[in-house]
């Protein structure tokens, strides 16, 4: 997998037109050209290369998924634009898809593995095939319980690791 680290302070010269980044597992160094064109309306990213590699994949897959993809909540007859950092949880329950946010429960129109893809990997986390976390509205987790994990809110309310997930909420949390 490509992993770019940034190296800007290095070798970023704002009168330079390009920037060089290493990726550490192969030793390849890839190149950023950064144009700036006042005709351009919008910003876009053009990836040239003499094969399509796994990296290769993996850079755009990730660039693509920059943007968080908005979501849209239904309550009381209205529906609401929901910002991702304000949701603390989504889950299913007969057979609908509700989103906690701000302390409000909304319905959602979108299947669990449908929010999966739109919700940003670096905050959310599934944590049983019915339920996703988003962990900096977290408070604590409770490892006391044996074999399960209960997960404590900034809210104040609580949830349950399912057995399943606990090793990779472990893994996740670097225990």
């Amino acid at each position: 997998m490509l992993k770019i680290q940034p190296l800007i302070k290095k070798y970023w010269n704002p009168s330079c037109t390009f920037i060089i980044l290493e990726t550490y597992e192969s030793g390849e160094q890839m190149e950023i050209e950064i144009k700036v064109d006042n005709s351009c309306k919008e910003p876009k990213i053009i990836v040239m290369t003499n094969q399509v590699t796994e990296e290769i994949n993996n850079f755009v897959k990730r660039i693509s998924q920059v943007a968080p993809q908005m979501l849209v909540g239904f309550r009381e007859g209205g529906a609401k634009i929901l910002e991702q950092e304000k949701i603390s949880r989504v889950y299913a329950e007969n057979r609908k898809v509700v989103a906690v946010a701000d302390g409000n429960e909304y319905i959602l129109r979108l299947r669990l593995y449908e929010l999966e893809e739109r919700l940003n990997k670096n905050c959310f986390v599934g944590i049983s095939n019915s339920e996703i976390i988003n962990l900096k509205k977290v408070k604590n987790f409770d490892l006391s319980l044996t074999g399960t994990i209960c997960v404590k809110f900034n809210d104040g309310t609580a949830t349950y690791v399912s057995r399943r997930f606990v090793a990779k909420i472990k893994q996740i949390l670097g225990i």
